[in-house]
């Protein structure tokens, strides 16, 4: 199961470090390219109050851009988010 998800565009370095930076640690993501149709990500833009690409979001909750994700990191949010969704998963 994808538990990271990453709303991008394309000429976006930000989303390309992000992409980067995932594949570099081992994790697996899905990358939606929202360049061709911007309703989608607008609407997340809109909820979440969030005005650039990429748009991150682990185990469906929304942490941020590409600065975020580092942070989220930096301080063990991101390995215990992915590990704690692979324990309720067990636990299914």
């Amino acid at each position: 199961m994808i538990k990271v998800k990453i709303y991008t565009t394309t000429n976006c370095s930000f989303c390309e470090s992000a992409k980067r930076f995932l594949e570099q640690k081992g994790i697996g993501f899905e990358a939606i390219d929202c360049t061709s149709d911007r309703s989608q990500l607008m609407a997340l833009m809109e909820k979440h109050s969030w005005r650039t690409v990429p748009m991150i979001f682990i185990n469906n909750e929304f942490i941020g851009g590409f600065r975020e994700l580092v942070a989220f990191d930096a301080n063990g949010q991101l390995e215990k988010s992915l590990r704690e969704d692979s324990l309720n998963q067990d636990r299914l």
